[in-house]
């Protein structure tokens, strides 16, 4: 399998699902300006990461789709949750992660993309900031009493830190969030997430 990413990027969350999974894999580093290249256009029309390659050709893009593939593909690493239910609960906050909060850091990370002008993008990037901290309120919440987001340890997890490191570096208000501090720093301390980062330069 080769995966292939950008640095600090969501794909930092199926690459860290594969450490987790422990079989052998390729990573392979897309630079931001090869992403609208006809080389890698091909590999994903998208032109963004994460991409998923398999050695007979076949690709795999979307997040969503790769994380859920992989558990299917590596069932004894335990990361899909426990039955239909528990899949389900991971695909929960998965699809939370990916779709409601993941879409915000556009308009944080290049609200040029949206608004014309200085001033309103500015404007455009701290209410979008501000609606961050609602959204953070709620994983924290979610993880009282827990460790991981369901309960258990499962591919949402890593999606969860990915989002939690952008939002430290663009001044997201989350303190009090005591929680998403812990899993942060039971996140940064495992050892697959460390192995994942060193290979991104992180």
């Amino acid at each position: 399998m080769k995966l292939y990413y950008l640095p600090g990027a969501c794909s930092l969350a199926d690459h860290i699902v594969l450490e987790w999974i422990g079989q052998p894999y390729e990573a392979h580093r897309v630079a931001r300006e090869e992403l609208g290249s006809p080389d890698y256009l091909h590999i994903n029309p998208s032109g963004v990461v994460p991409a998923l390659q398999e050695p007979d050709g076949w690709v795999l893009t979307e997040n969503v789709a790769i994380l859920n593939y992989l558990a299917d593909k590596f069932p004894l690493a335990g990361l899909g949750g426990d039955g239909a239910r528990g899949r389900a609960e991971v695909n929960r906050w998965l699809a939370f992660l990916n779709s409601d909060l993941h879409p915000l850091f556009r308009l944080v990370f290049r609200p040029e993309r949206y608004i014309d002008g200085e001033g309103a993008q500015e404007q455009l990037r701290a209410k979008a900031i501000a609606r961050l901290r609602g959204y953070y309120e709620r994983l924290d919440a979610q993880l009282e009493g827990r460790d991981w987001l369901t309960g258990t340890r499962s591919f949402a997890d890593p999606y969860l830190f990915v989002v939690l490191r952008w939002a430290m570096g663009k001044g997201v208000d989350l303190s009090g969030l005591d929680r998403l501090a812990r899993f942060h720093q039971r996140m940064s301390d495992d050892a697959g997430v460390k192995a994942a980062m060193q290979q991104e330069g992180l």
